[in-house]
C-alpha cells in the first residue's frame, strides 16, 4: 500500500490570462511565488518523499514549500497539443464540437494532445512503481489535469460532467494505491499559513 499526496503548482502568468499550459514550461508568476512563500505543507504530509513534475512551475512550487523534489516525468501535465497557449475563450467552442462527436470525457483529446485516459495510464505506472520500490508515502507537486485524472480514477468519474465535488487548488489531495487500485483518502487538505 502506498499513500500519495497530490498538490497543484502555484500560479503563473498563463493561469492569470486563462491560457492552456499543458507541456509549455511556464514559470510561476511573482504573485504565485509570493503566495507560496506564505504557505507551508500541512503536518499530514510530514515524512513523505517529495516528487515533482519536470516543469519549472511544479519544481519551483516544491522548493517554495521547503522541499527539493525528485523529478518524475510521469507527473507532467496533460499534453494539450495544438491548444497550448490558447485561451479558454478560443478552445471552449472547439471542445464543444469535439464533445458533440462523442469524444468527451476520458477520451477527449485536443489536436496533437493527450486524453485524460492516457494521463491516467501514466499515473498508474508511477503509482505501481512506488508500490514496488517505495517510498510508502509520496508527496507529488503536479498539475490540475493530473489531479483530475487521479480523482477520476479513484471515484470512477467519467469526466463527462462536473467532478463529484469541488477541488481546491491550494490544497493537498491524498490517495491510496494498493494492488492496482486507487482510492481517495482525503481531499482539499489546506496548505496552512507559514508559522
Amino acid at each position: 500500500m502506498t499513500r500519495i499526496a497530490l498538490i497543484r503548482h502555484g500560479a503563473t502568468f498563463w493561469n492569470a490570462e486563462g491560457r492552456i499550459q499543458g507541456h509549455a514550461d511556464t514559470p510561476l508568476s511573482p504573485e504565485g511565488r509570493a503566495e507560496l512563500a506564505r504557505l507551508a505543507p500541512p503536518p499530514e504530509l510530514r515524512g513523505g518523499t517529495w516528487f515533482s513534475s519536470p516543469l519549472t512551475r511544479a519544481v519551483e512550487t516544491a522548493r517554495l514549500l521547503g522541499h527539493e523534489p525528485q523529478i518524475e516525468p510521469l507527473l507532467i501535465e496533460t499534453n494539450w497539443g495544438a491548444w497550448e497557449g490558447l485561451t479558454r475563450a478560443v478552445t471552449t467552442p472547439l471542445s464543444h464540437r469535439i464533445a458533440a462527436r462523442g469524444l468527451a470525457g476520458l477520451d477527449f483529446r485536443p489536436p496533437g494532445g493527450e486524453s485524460p485516459r492516457a494521463a491516467q495510464d501514466r499515473l498508474c505506472r508511477f503509482f505501481a512503481n512506488l508500490e514496488r520500490n517505495g517510498p510508502d508515502f509520496a508527496v507529488c507537486v503536479t498539475h490540475k489535469g493530473i489531479i483530475r485524472a487521479a480523482l477520476s480514477l479513484a471515484l470512477g468519474w467519467d469526466m463527462r460532467d462536473k467532478p463529484p465535488f469541488k477541488l481546491k487548488w491550494r490544497a493537498a489531495h491524498i490517495f491510496v494505491w494498493e494492488s492496482g487500485h486507487l482510492r481517495l483518502e482525503t481531499a482539499n487538505l489546506a496548505l496552512p499559513a507559514r508559522a
